[in-house]
């Protein structure tokens, strides 16, 4: 006898956009895993690899202002990828992961209710950020080991982009809802016209190009923030007026403490594990400027190569999340853990042969940017990637899992990886740069060795029955 899966067996939704989303739900349930997760992954990875274009060009834009822009960029890079990752990845996934739950058990109604939560929490959580980058942001640069000229910079540019964040949380919970539909079309489009406006923006925004004030670092920071906030405004819309498939009639009414749980419960804990990270790049970023600002420079550029490969994983993980979520959602580990490898394996390939050829050929990136008469931030940059790029896939494998783990509902082990990975970053960079001649180097050392333990800790656990209580 037939077994009828979870979405087959509730009645048949009657408009053409409720269809449309339970013809997504058993894709994420009953289709074969790799051209599934492939065909999904797809337009995210385009769309991914479009918005780390962007921030090639904003690197590129600040180089153009000079060195001391640069080592600014590498001061608030942290905070603001801090923001983008506790956005689309952290809160953002535990969005998708809800709501992928709610639609693999059938449960429509809860699914439209949770949107309004995502919203309130985003709203929430954007004024927070807001509110502290704009009290203790210059003092918190100036404890990172920046010149005077580089934390102006530093503060130029983040008193711009933190009182306007409230747009990346807003278009980031709304993508995230809708990819938990099943859908990752639509995200990846208003993401690639995100990313598409942004460029030419920020570069017009920072030279006056054409009508444009010529802003400077504050230009760097509109021009992201006003793209985001046209993409908010199309992705909200497309919710709010059930392009979606879900149906908002009673939703605010239906509110309660356990839609906040649902979505806080694993977004608190991959946001722990957001902040570990961050935390990590400070304090290697701290590290770093005790030796230059060349050397800062340097290292902010392999840092930012390093948190641009996040969007990259990203773009499966978003996949990875909608799946896991939902077959966890219908009963079906074994399914579920056969999305989480497949996927992870596939993030660390790519992120794992970028690493490796710029380990190799590290000029292929810093060339972008840096001259040859800046010699002390190649040197640096050059050395970062000798010691950290082969470890690359590995952070990628770790990262894969992560995403996985959130449609679980599973985020213990991963915030242990992220901690033994802050642990062996923080203490082994000590050791090395106090009680050895490695300089800089012993720094960069550490960060290859942190990667290692990352994603090895976060692979043994999910290997070894992680899971085991993972919960619908």
């Amino acid at each position: 006898m037939a077994v009828s899966s979870p979405v087959s067996d509730a009645h048949p939704p009657a408009d053409a956009a409720g269809r449309a989303r339970a013809s997504r739900t058993r894709l994420l349930l009953e289709a074969p895993v790799a051209p599934t997760l492939a065909r999904l992954a797809a337009p995210n990875v385009i769309a991914m690899f479009v918005q780390a274009a962007q921030g090639i060009a904003e690197a590129y834009f600040a180089s153009l202002i000079g060195v001391t822009a640069l080592a600014g960029l590498a001061l608030v890079f942290p905070l603001v990828m801090l923001t983008q990752m506790l956005s689309a990845g952290a809160i953002g996934g535990a969005i998708s992961a809800s709501v992928a739950r709610a639609l693999g058990a059938t449960d429509i109604a809860r699914a439209a209710t949770l949107a309004v939560a995502a919203w309130i929490i985003a709203g929430g959580l954007a004024l927070v950020m807001a509110v502290l980058v704009t009290l203790f942001g210059a003092r918190f640069f100036g404890l990172l080991g920046g010149g005077s000229e580089a934390v102006a910079a530093a503060t130029t540019y983040a008193l711009v982009f933190f009182p306007g964040c409230a747009a990346i949380w807003l278009c980031n919970a709304s993508l995230s809802v809708i990819r938990g539909t099943g859908d990752m079309r639509v995200p990846a489009l208003v993401l690639l016209s995100v990313s598409l406006m942004s460029i030419p923006l920020s570069g017009g925004f920072a030279f006056g190009w054409g009508p444009l004030p010529a802003l400077g670092m504050a230009g760097l920071a509109l021009g992201p923030i006003s793209a985001f906030a046209l993409g908010g405004s199309a992705a909200i819309g497309y919710i709010a007026f059930g392009r979606a498939g879900l149906v908002f009639k009673g939703a605010i009414g239906r509110l309660n403490a356990g839609m906040f749980r649902d979505i806080l419960k694993v977004g608190a804990l991959a946001s722990i594990i957001t902040v570990l990270t961050t935390t990590t790049i400070i304090m290697m970023t701290g590290l770093v400027g005790r030796f230059g600002e060349g050397a800062l420079a340097g290292y902010g550029l392999g840092a930012r190569l390093e948190f641009m490969m996040i969007p990259v994983i990203f773009g499966i993980g978003a996949a990875m999340t909608a799946m896991v979520g939902a077959n966890i959602g219908a009963g079906r580990t074994d399914r579920a853990l056969q999305v989480a490898w497949t996927g992870s394996c596939a993030a660390a390939g790519i992120v794992g042969g970028i690493g490796l050829l710029l380990a190799v050929f590290p000029d292929l990136w810093l060339g972008l940017f840096l001259e040859p008469s800046n010699a002390a931030a190649l040197d640096a940059g050059r050395s970062y990637f000798r010691f950290v790029g082969p470890f690359y896939g590995l952070f990628g494998l770790g990262l894969g899992l992560y995403f996985a783990s959130q449609g679980a509902g599973r985020m213990v082990w991963p915030v242990i990886s992220s901690l033994g990975r802050m642990a062996v970053a923080l203490v082994g960079g000590l050791i090395l740069t106090t009680y050895t001649e490695m300089g800089v180097n012993g720094v960069f050392a550490a960060i290859g060795a942190a990667m290692l333990v990352y994603g090895g800790i976060i692979a043994l656990a999910v290997r070894f029955g992680g899971w085991s209580k993972a919960r619908p």
